[in-house]
């Protein structure tokens, strides 16, 4: 079932970079911080404008172990940029998760997978023709292990 989800999320990204040529596209490196077990992440994503004001982020984020717990996130989201004619953009996010918790024992490893959703808002800043700085705060919904996320990150437009 795991290796269906990644082969969708790489046909999905594919498919819709294929038919974006007119459209933003940009890659980014993020922190990140999951409430619920404390956990700090590092993540890359890469979104694709499909239609004007509306963007397609495929994304992974690696958190560090903290109190014998480590999982991955493989997401895919949309982003609705409420249009503006500033520098600075607000957008509502959603989308779907693929979770992998790793939870550490003195003598076992156990591994979960989980299926679930992202709920949230973002806001970016563009720095310069290439550059841009986000924030984002969302509400990750997933069965036994719902929590908040704060991700900080840098964009590079192409």
């Amino acid at each position: 079932m795991k290796r269906l989800f990644i082969v969708a999320l790489i046909a999905i990204a594919a498919t819709i970079s294929a038919s974006a040529k007119v459209g933003e596209m940009s890659a980014a490196m993020q922190f990140s911080y999951a409430s619920k077990n404390s956990m700090i992440g590092l993540g890359v994503n890469y979104q694709i404008e499909v239609v004007r004001n509306l963007r397609v982020e495929p994304e992974f984020i690696y958190y560090f172990e903290n109190k014998h717990l480590s999982d991955y996130n493989l997401n895919l989201n949309l982003h609705y940029l409420i249009p503006s004619y500033s520098s600075a953009r607000i957008y509502p996010m959603a989308g779907f998760s693929y979770v992998n918790f790793k939870q550490t024992g003195t003598l076992t490893t156990t591994h979960t997978n989980r299926f679930g959703a992202n709920v949230g808002l973002g806001f970016e800043y563009l720095v310069n023709n290439h550059f841009k700085f986000y924030v984002e705060q969302r509400f990750h919904i997933i069965k036994e292990w719902n929590e908040s996320v704060t991700a900080l990150g840098l964009k590079y437009i192409f």
